[in-house]
């Protein structure tokens, strides 16, 4: 494993990156597909540390998963009564939030007892909000160390019926509920009490499971409707869309440093909301080609910005690099589910962009970056959050080296990540 990870002054980027699957839908998809009666092929599948877990569980509940990481490419047998496993049993699921969450939903609809649990990080993780929803819907539910969080022993007894579900934390919790919701027998009604987080997440969500045959009613992100006893339908073959929180790190370092780099896989027909991140690129001064399935960026005079970025929590990080190269003070907002995210990101975002001579003010729910007068080479801490690592890689552009510790964290949704960014670098000699 390595320790850590020094890369040297970037000059120039230029070049074209084929985006790996989004960990997103993948998850999702897979899920999906283990749901639905059937064979389901999913192409373009993204292998990483967050779906590897999610692998994991399926198979050890008695799922056949065909894996063929040359291709990308997954094959999931289906049936929702694999689920109704009767044994007591034990699943880890690391820090993926993208497993833990909807497999609480999932093994709450049969009678179970099911242990799910992560590392520490994951078990710092509060899960509270989506237990008392499902309980509200009759699921049994135990704590087995801390209340509010994993590890968990799920017990079954989910019916549906009338849902309170408290918004403001996960945009996950909702997904769980959703997912699991027309898989019981009784129409579930989902009131969202504060305001929802990460909503394009959401759509998300609703838009696969239509693919995979169930509608779901949503008004305004409050209200939602699912009818009951209903079945998923495999598509038979899904191919996954390009990342785009991953695209966003090689889009900045273009509008940071130029020439032009060009990401395929995603683009003006992309189910995911972080595709926006190109609008506050070209608002921030970057030149912007947005294609059906690709995105051009070009390096333009950068300018400060003050961004409410609640529905787009993971490439807000990347805003906070480009603020280091950006003219005047930029002011990031309602921002504070980034404290329950793989690690407190407020809190480490701003530990480490003082490190390299950044101003930084944080409160708790925003952060206020101001550039540094002259970048600083030094040791950047991930705190083992995959996003820490993509995002101060990009400090390289500054001319300065940069050296990050546990780069290994990629691994989480992009092995492959700096392999991706050399590849498009030309360094100083």
């Amino acid at each position: 494993m390595q320790k850590k990870i020094t890369i040297h002054p970037i000059l120039k980027v230029n070049g074209e990156i084929n985006l790996p699957g989004s960990k997103s839908i993948s998850n999702r998809v897979l899920l999906l597909s283990s749901l639905s009666s059937g064979k389901t092929i999913i192409r373009n599948f993204l292998f990483s540390e967050d779906t590897k877990y999610m692998i994991k569980a399926l198979k050890k509940i008695g799922f056949l998963i065909e894996c063929n990481k040359q291709n990308n490419t997954i094959t999931v047998v289906g049936s929702k009564k694999k689920f109704n496993f009767k044994k007591k049993i034990s699943i880890f699921l690391g820090n993926a939030g993208t497993a833990m969450r909807p497999l609480i939903s999932i093994f709450s609809l049969y009678k179970n007892n099911v242990k799910l649990y992560g590392n520490d990080r994951m078990n710092c993780r509060p899960v509270k909000h989506l237990v008392e929803a499902l309980k509200i819907g009759g699921a049994k539910i135990k704590y087995k160390k801390i209340y509010g969080f994993p590890p968990i022993n799920v017990l079954g007894g989910f019916s549906g019926g009338k849902i309170y579900l408290n918004g403001k934390i996960s945009s996950q919790f909702l997904t769980s509920i959703l997912i699991a919701s027309p898989l019981v027998k009784n129409n579930t009604e989902i009131f969202i009490t504060k305001k929802l987080v990460s909503k394009p997440y959401i759509d998300i969500t609703i838009k696969l499971m239509k693919i995979f045959g169930v509608k779901v009613f949503n008004k305004d992100y409050y209200y939602f409707k699912i009818n009951g006893n209903q079945n998923y339908i495999s598509p038979k073959c899904f191919f996954v869309e390009g990342d785009a929180s991953s695209a966003s790190y090689f889009l900045a370092a273009a509008a940071i440093k130029g020439g032009s780099v060009k990401v395929n896989g995603i683009g003006k027909n992309s189910i995911q909301g972080d595709t926006k991140f190109i609008k506050i690129l070209k608002k921030m001064g970057a030149s912007t080609i947005i294609n059906s399935n690709s995105i051009i960026v070009t390096k333009k005079y950068l300018n400060s910005i003050e961004l409410d970025m609640n529905d787009m929590p993971d490439v807000a990080m990347t805003v906070a690099i480009l603020a280091l190269f950006s003219k005047g003070k930029t002011i990031i907002k309602n921002i504070y589910n980034w404290r329950v995210k793989e690690t407190d990101r407020i809190s480490a975002m701003s530990s480490e962009l003082k490190k390299i001579g950044a101003i930084v003010k944080e409160g708790k729910d925003f952060i206020e970056i101001c550039p540094p007068k002259d970048f600083i080479s030094c040791d950047i801490k991930t705190y083992e959050d995959h996003r820490m690592a993509m995002c101060f890689s990009l400090i390289a552009l500054s001319e300065k080296k940069i050296t990050i510790l546990n780069p290994n964290c990629v691994n989480k949704t992009f092995p492959k990540y700096f392999k991706n960014l050399f590849s498009i670098s030309n360094f100083k000699k």
